[in-house]
């Protein structure tokens, strides 16, 4: 169980940072082809109003921004004709009514892949807000040949509290896997909050088809079916980071997680059980460490005693150096809760597993 901690720390999540440094020490990016943002709202106008100026003034020579309008209230549709009056390469459409029996979501990204006139197209959602200007500059570096997809980073907006941190942490954890598995040459997932692909590429995939009677979907697994080694690009620079606001509550939050734990038990490929493995090698090896520790004490065996400690020691090191070099990297001011989490993570795994359990998987992913 040791080792196997160290190697997921030592490689597959020690990427980020590692990939982050990398691109901050590049030059400035002057390839910068034309591209299309999509994003699909559902009565967010005060979201809009907030985050949409935030894209829409992002320095970048030529790009159309893309809202569609799933069936949201008037103020929505208002904020988008103000905001239209301001910014001519913002553009509108709408979800009709009609539309059945297919998540809109899906059917909200495909008609903006539609209307769009760029091939790079690129995926937020309305209460996604980039911390920099240069945010279309800096997924646009990867959009280079043989590259189709680009992955990036998005976490929520730093708060005081436990529970905040604990969020904030899980973001990050989820990121290392999934990020760091891209950047090591198997992608396996993405999050359509910070994402590009080509348009070329989704419509010779013939976009959602597989995944049209899913209600969830319509980013990882997409990027599940058309990634692989060779086409996919992580972009890490701190001007590349998204913010999102905290679920207004821990329900919520919770009902989150397990839809897109529903959403895994879909995936092509070993990654759900490669995570596991590492999830329930830290719970194994915690359990070891202390029953050996509180054994060998009892029975005053000393050897075993600084053994455990040792082992338990050079773990918590290595998981803590990893952690937050990557936390520093992403801007996420939560190293102080970081061993905390570490610690209470397979659990927080295991009260989902329950939960994903004992629901219906309809409930998340099927009309």
């Amino acid at each position: 169980m040791f080792l196997i901690q160290l190697y997921y720390f030592l490689f597959p999540y020690s990427r980020m940072f590692k990939c982050s440094k990398q691109q901050n020490n590049l030059p400035e990016n002057d390839n910068c082809p034309p591209l299309s943002v999509i994003i699909v709202t559902n009565d967010s106008a005060t979201m809009l109003k907030e985050n949409l100026p935030s894209i829409l003034e992002q320095d970048y020579p030529e790009f159309e921004v893309i809202v569609v309008n799933d069936e949201s209230s008037v103020e929505d549709e208002n904020v988008l004709k103000i905001l239209g009056n301001h910014y001519h390469h913002l553009y509108r459409t709408f979800i009709p009514k009609s539309a059945r029996y297919i998540s809109r979501k899906k059917l909200g990204v495909a008609m903006g892949i539609k209307a769009s006139k760029y091939d790079w197209i690129v995926v937020t959602e309305p209460y996604c807000k980039p911390e920099s200007k240069d945010w279309l500059r800096s997924m646009a570096r990867n959009f280079v040949p043989g590259t189709d997809i680009v992955l990036g980073y998005c976490n929520y907006n730093i708060h005081k509290g436990i529970f905040a941190k604990r969020i904030i942490s899980d973001m990050l954890m989820v990121s290392m896997r999934f990020l760091g598995r891209a950047i090591g040459g198997k992608p396996y997932m993405g999050i359509g909050r910070n994402m590009a692909y080509r348009k070329d590429v989704y419509l010779s995939h013939k976009g959602f088809h597989n995944q049209l009677p899913l209600l969830r979907g319509d980013d990882d697994l997409l990027i599940n079916e058309i990634s692989n080694g060779k086409n996919t690009k992580v972009c890490l620079s701190s001007n590349s980071i998204m913010r999102m606001p905290l679920p207004k509550t821990r329900k919520q939050w919770e009902e989150e997680k397990i839809g897109y734990e529903v959403t895994g038990s879909h995936y092509k490929g070993h990654a759900r059980v490669i995570n596991a493995i590492e999830t329930w090698s830290s719970l194994l090896f915690s359990i070891s460490a202390l029953a050996l520790l509180t054994t060998s004490i009892f029975y005053r065996e000393w050897i075993f005693t600084i053994s455990a400690l040792t082992l338990w020691i050079l773990k918590e090191i290595t998981v803590m150096e990893i952690f937050t070099k990557t936390a520093k990297a992403m801007g996420e001011k939560v190293y102080s809760y970081l061993f905390v989490y570490d610690i209470m993570r397979p659990l927080y795994s295991l009260s989902l597993k329950i939960r994903y359990i004992t629901r219906h998987k309809s409930d998340y992913m099927r009309k």
